[in-house]
């Protein structure tokens, strides 16, 4: 097999990946699926980059009967007689929607250009009215009933998320025109809609009763993204030239790119993934970086969560039901399922007695995106000092001076503008959190035991730092709080030195006003 591997970043239409030669990862199987199942309606729920788009464009080369496409594929084999179908594929990927009328402008492309290709004579400008009749046209003209394919169905709501009148206006649009799904029932063959989220004011999810939503099916959890056995199969030339050009074992370059790419699960029992954008991007570009948060609109998503005061540390390992992850209701967000439907969050684990999951975040990539976007919102300093500080305060821990450590997050806090500064517990506890994770130390925060939970551990080669932070309280109560809880009995046995830190957080001065800290000798870590 040759090292030489073409990637089309970015290239979402299935025809042109094929007859370029680029590599395609083969999803067909799951259109196979889709026919045994026999099913009219489909929702697919999927964070953005993760080729939903491409999929789709691969049932419309299907549906359109171009079976040349196809050769050596999964769906391939199918008993399927490749009949061409009028496909109305409609992409919503593609606006803005800063202005009103912004929907209306790519619903007339799209209409026009069905309307010239079927034959259609419109009779009216109403989008909903006018959506219908080309359903109808398309199946009487043709005589096979219509495929629609909807991409990205809620784009306009979520480029909207904090203009409620905005928000409002589309959603009312776009219940109109997806209404025609039921009323003209008799003239579909297929209906399937991808999108971030589903909403649960939108009347398409309960107007449709037939509707399978696949975000959390077993059988489809792989339909988007690239499995370990994918990875193996069809992207090892190209991880093989990676590790040549880095100069480090292909062992190891796996284990960046796993740590970096994958991590993602989106049902019960499926397997984890890694994010396609990225990983092809890594490939193609020869470069372990961190490419995906640079595709889509993350300040939405931290203009969000600090609009609903949220405290990070628990949203980011939570528990929660289907249910909760399901539905979503922008104008009053729930903050974890947010976070999953987005692509920050992803499933951990899931336990069947109480049917929840567990929620954390996928990998390094992602949590970098989310806490450099986030750390604005919460702390705010000038670049470079911020910089040369957090460089600082990181050489203090390393090197066992808290007290220096200490003063230079008082410093830090105090840089930050005032428009920013605390101005609750909860907001304080996210910009320590954030600010201890950009350290770049390796960093706990609400690590559990069996008396209760830690707020910040921080682990260095040769010390152990348990930090516990009060506000408007004395330091003296938060260093009393980890020696009556004994939270230094876990390191009894660990041969480094261990230093306990109580800090106060003042609202009124709205930085950390005092600390006390407590160097414990490891005979006397068993505390009473």
């Amino acid at each position: 097999m040759t090292n030489k591997m073409k990637y089309a970043i970015g290239e979402q239409d299935f025809r042109t990946l094929v007859k370029g030669g680029y590599v395609y990862i083969d999803k067909t199987s799951f259109i196979n699926t889709i026919l045994e199942e026999g099913g009219k309606y489909y929702f697919l729920a999927r964070p953005r980059r993760f080729g939903k788009s491409l999929f789709l464009s691969t049932l419309q080369y299907f549906f359109e009967g171009e079976r040349e496409l196809f050769k050596g594929l999964a769906v391939a084999s199918t008993n399927w007689n490749w009949e061409r179908y009028p496909v109305l594929r409609l992409d919503l990927n593609l606006g803005n929607y800063t202005d009103p009328d912004s929907l209306e402008a790519i619903l007339e492309a799209y209409f026009r250009e069905w309307e010239t290709k079927y034959d259609i004579i419109p009779f009216t400008k109403e989008i909903s009215t006018r959506f219908r009749h080309i359903i109808e046209q398309a199946h009487r003209k043709t005589g096979k009933r219509v495929v629609v394919l909807v991409d990205e169905y809620d784009k306009p709501l979520v480029r909207n998320i904090s203009r409620e009148e905005e928000f409002e206006q589309y959603r009312a649009k776009l219940a109109s025109l997806y209404s025609n799904f039921k009323s003209s029932s008799e003239h579909l063959r297929l209906v399937f809609l991808t999108g971030v989220s589903r909403f649960s004011k939108l009347s398409i999810f309960s107007d449709l009763n037939n509707l399978n939503d696949i975000t959390f099916d077993d059988a489809f959890a792989d339909i988007c993204g690239v499995t370990v056995k994918e990875i193996n199969t069809i992207l090892s030339p190209g991880i093989e030239k990676l590790a040549d050009k880095l100069g480090i074992p292909v062992e190891q370059t796996e284990r960046e790119l796993k740590e970096n790419y994958d991590g993602y699960r989106f049902t019960e029992n499926g397997s984890h993934v890694y994010n396609p954008w990225s990983l092809l991007s890594c490939l193609y570009k020869g470069k372990i970086e961190y490419y995906w948060n640079d595709t889509g609109l993350p300040t939405l998503i931290a203009e969000t969560l600090r609009r609903i005061d949220v405290n990070l540390e628990d949203t980011l390992d939570s528990y929660c039901g289907e249910s909760d992850l399901k539905g979503l209701d922008l104008l009053n967000p729930n903050p974890t399922a947010l976070l999953f439907q987005t692509g920050y969050l992803t499933i951990k684990d899931y336990d069947r007695r109480i049917k929840s999951y567990r929620l954390g975040l996928p990998n390094n990539e992602v949590k970098f995106g989310l806490f450099n976007v986030l750390i604005p919102y919460y702390v705010t300093t000038k670049p470079v000092e911020g910089n040369i500080l957090v460089k600082e305060i990181a050489r203090n821990f390393i090197f066992g001076e808290p007290e220096k450590g200490m003063k230079g997050l008082q410093s830090y806090f105090a840089g930050i503008d005032y428009a920013m500064r605390m101005d609750n517990e909860n907001n304080f506890h996210n910009a320590f959190f954030l600010l201890m994770d950009m350290i770049g130390l390796n960093t706990a925060t609400e690590s559990h035991t069996s008396e209760g939970r830690i707020d910040i551990e921080i682990k260095t080669e040769n010390y152990v730092y348990i930090i516990e932070l009060k506000y408007d309280h004395p330091a003296e109560e938060a260093l009393r709080q980890i020696q009556e809880r004994n939270y230094g009995r876990k390191y009894q046995l660990d041969s480094r030195k261990l230093i306990l830190i109580g800090a106060s957080f003042s609202s009124k001065t709205r930085c950390i006003e005092s600390w006390k800290i407590l160097v414990v000798p490891r005979s006397i870590r068993r505390m009473p």
